[in-house]
Formats: structure tokens, C-alpha cells, sequence
């Protein structure tokens, strides 16, 4: 049962939390392979092979282990084996993902999420906690949140404690008192959980609960969340 009163910042996921993130990257992607088909022809063939690209992305994480929270330069890093094993110059890798990245931000939020976020910045300070690389800015949500945490820039991501906590300390706030909203119920909620947050599992699509350890709240939009705080 969440405890409202005890409430004092609430940390957010953003990738299928505030918006869906796989046709966002479909979207990138095409727009990254149609460059490619332009500046790097050979590079977009190999793209254009899902196991070929797998594989490549598969040899840059053991390779990489460093680069396993920093979802920017695997993708970077994946670009510039694949323009050389086709014999392309490696150095279109940085205009490549510049490419994909500016498509990856243009999200189509989900239609309770901005409300909401108008809602709930107005009560208590927001800071988003995700392992994605989204960039608030971009995407056009900056305005609603005090702080942004992610894997990338800490080193560590959900479900560690230590990023939970990262994120209660941006805002200045004890991990108790604040309230994690994510669809992750293993990264968002367990994570969560373990951190000393309590949690909201937002479930739009009527999954099952899979783990022993519940969330305090379930929700099917995040305007249910808003009706707590009215």
C-alpha cells in the first residue's frame, strides 16, 4: 500500500514509461539506414541484415565490456565496425549516429504524460532515472524535471541501488522518500524496491507480476498516480 503522505520527489524511467520506445528506434533506424544507403551503400547492405547487425553489436559488448551502460556508444561503436567491415571509412561513424540519435529523440509521448508531468512538477521535484539514452532536452519534457540520472553518465544502472540513490541525492531527498513510477518490473520496481523507494508499477498493457516482491502501486496511466496527490 504507497503511503502518499511520505512523498517527497518522485524519480521517472522514461522508455515505455512516458513514451514507446521500440517504434521510436524503428523510426531511428530506418532514418539511419536511408543515410547510409546515401553516404555508406555497402554498410547500409549490412544493415539491412538483422543477423549480420546482431552479430556485430553482440562482438562490440565483449569486446566493450566498459561501454555496457552506455547504450550511445555501443550503437556508435556498432556503426563504425560495420563501415568497416565494408570497406567504408569508419570516420562517417560520428555523422552516422548523430543521425540515428537526433531521429531516437522524436518520442511520441504517451497521451497521459504530459498532464500528468505538468501535474506532479507542481507538487514535488521530478528527476528521470533511466538506462536509455534520451536526452530530456530533445525531447521536449527539460521543463518538468530538477535532475536527470542515467547509466551512461553514473557507470551503473537499474536495477543497482546505487543509481536509486543517485537519483533521491540529485534532488536532495532520503531514497524513502521518493516514489518511482517505471514498466520495468524487474529494473523499476525491484530495483526500486531494494534501493528503499516505494514503487509504481505502470503497466499498460495488462502484463502479469512476475516476481514475489510487489510494487505499492500498479497503474494502467500515470493520471491515476495524479488522483493520489489531488
Amino acid at each position: 500500500m504507497l503511503e502518499s503522505s511520505r512523498v517527497r520527489a518522485i524519480s521517472l524511467d522514461l522508455d515505455d514509461t512516458l513514451w514507446p520506445i521500440w517504434p521510436t528506434i524503428e523510426r531511428a533506424e530506418k532514418v539511419l539506414h536511408e543515410w547510409l544507403v546515401e553516404h555508406a551503400p555497402m554498410a547500409a547492405a549490412l544493415f539491412s541484415n538483422p543477423a549480420a547487425l546482431r552479430e556485430i553489436r553482440n562482438h562490440v559488448a565483449e569486446q566493450r565490456p566498459d561501454l555496457k551502460h552506455d547504450l550511445s556508444s555501443v550503437r556508435r561503436e556498432s556503426i563504425r565496425l560495420a563501415l568497416y567491415r565494408a570497406g567504408e571509412d569508419p570516420l562517417l561513424a560520428e555523422t552516422a549516429f548523430d543521425v540515428f540519435f537526433a531521429a531516437r529523440q522524436q518520442v511520441e509521448l504517451f497521451e497521459d504524460v504530459e498532464p500528468a508531468l505538468r501535474f506532479l512538477s507542481q507538487r514535488f521535484p521530478l528527476v528521470s532515472l533511466s538506462n536509455g539514452n534520451a536526452d530530456l532536452a530533445r525531447v521536449g519534457i527539460a521543463t518538468y524535471f530538477k535532475a536527470a540520472v542515467s547509466a551512461r553518465d553514473f557507470g551503473v544502472g537499474k536495477p543497482d541501488p546505487r543509481i536509486f540513490h543517485a537519483a533521491a541525492g540529485a534532488v536532495d531527498v532520503p531514497p524513502e522518500a521518493v516514489l518511482h513510477v517505471g514498466d520495468d518490473a524487474t529494473l523499476d520496481v525491484i530495483g526500486g524496491l531494494n534501493a528503499g523507494m516505494q514503487t509504481v508499477w505502470v503497466n499498460r498493457s495488462d502484463n502479469l507480476w512476475p516476481h514475489e516482491q510487489q510494487p505499492h502501486l500498479t497503474v494502467a496511466s500515470l493520471a491515476e498516480i495524479c488522483e493520489l496527490f489531488s
